[in-house]
């Protein structure tokens, strides 16, 4: 199936059972501020934590393509936007109505060519109308194109998306090539700062121009279309996987991992590749 094409079975918004199991998550949340100790201590601050921590167990799971566990951790984060709500609305602020119709609006506006007279017939017009209108709706507040970029953002996911905010207002390469030819740029400019016995001869240099060569390549992630960070969590997940099995067989073979040299452990790593590749998990 073309990644474009609509799901077969689109969600039915007048299900009663939708609207029912919302209201059924809404009534325990009252419960449980009400009359469990700990729910009710909970304030924005002590759950920011926990929300994080859950969005990162959704991460993993969808990493995993798990359906099962994608289900219960998307229940999780359910959970806290709920309890969030529910805060909000104790304070006056907000509530889950407000949360809502809040991005069903935004949803609308930032989507003018399905809700309005506006063409963009593919998604990199799409995405660039998005960050134009997100920049229209500031208005006279502060900030700038960068403004909408979190800074506890984990500093891959950081660049990344710095760089597609910065696309989506023409500040951009014209191709993947230029993009290239920079990270060769910025490795020439690295080995600068490297000397023959591969040490840092300025550490802070190297250290800037190593970032540099990190921004260059997440860069060029995107412009061919691979999302750098899960990509690098595919690669420490399968490190993982293969140093294990090369741990299990290495204590099976009755030897110390700390006792073998690096060519003996460059043979169980090579085993252990074979052995995933015959499981067919590599």
């Amino acid at each position: 199936m073309s990644s474009n094409t609509p799901p077969k079975s689109p969600v039915n918004p007048h299900d009663p059972r939708h609207s029912q199991a919302l209201q059924r998550l809404l009534t325990i949340m009252n419960e449980l501020r009400e009359q469990c100790p700990w729910d009710r201590k909970q304030t924005f601050a002590s759950l920011r934590h926990l929300t994080i921590e859950e969005t990162y167990e959704l991460a993993d799971a969808l990493l995993e393509k798990d359906s099962e566990e994608i289900r219960k951790e998307l229940g999780d984060l359910m959970l806290h936007l709920v309890f969030y709500a529910r805060i909000g609305a104790e304070q006056g602020q907000f509530d889950i109505s407000d949360i809502i119709n809040g991005v069903c609006d935004k949803l609308i506006a930032r989507h003018p060519h399905v809700y309005g007279d506006v063409q963009a017939d593919d998604e990199a017009t799409v995405k660039r109308n998005w960050e134009l209108l997100k920049l229209k709706e500031k208005g006279d507040k502060p900030g700038g194109v960068l403004d909408g970029v979190p800074k506890a953002l984990p500093a891959m996911i950081k660049a990344w998306r710095i760089q597609q905010k910065v696309h989506g207002v023409g500040f951009d390469w014209d191709n993947a090539h230029q993009v290239w030819d920079k990270v060769n740029e910025e490795l020439a400019e690295f080995s600068e700062h490297i000397d023959k016995a591969a040490q840092p001869t300025a550490t802070e240099a190297a250290s800037d121009e190593f970032g540099d060569i990190l921004f260059s390549l997440i860069n060029y992630a995107r412009f061919v279309g691979i999302d750098p960070e899960a990509a690098l969590e595919k690669t420490n997940l399968k490190f993982t996987r293969r140093f294990q099995t090369l741990e299990k067989n290495v204590a099976e073979n009755g030897q110390q991992l700390s006792a073998l040299d690096i060519d003996t452990l460059e043979t169980y790593w090579q085993a252990a590749k074979t052995q995933e590749k015959d499981t067919g998990n590599c």
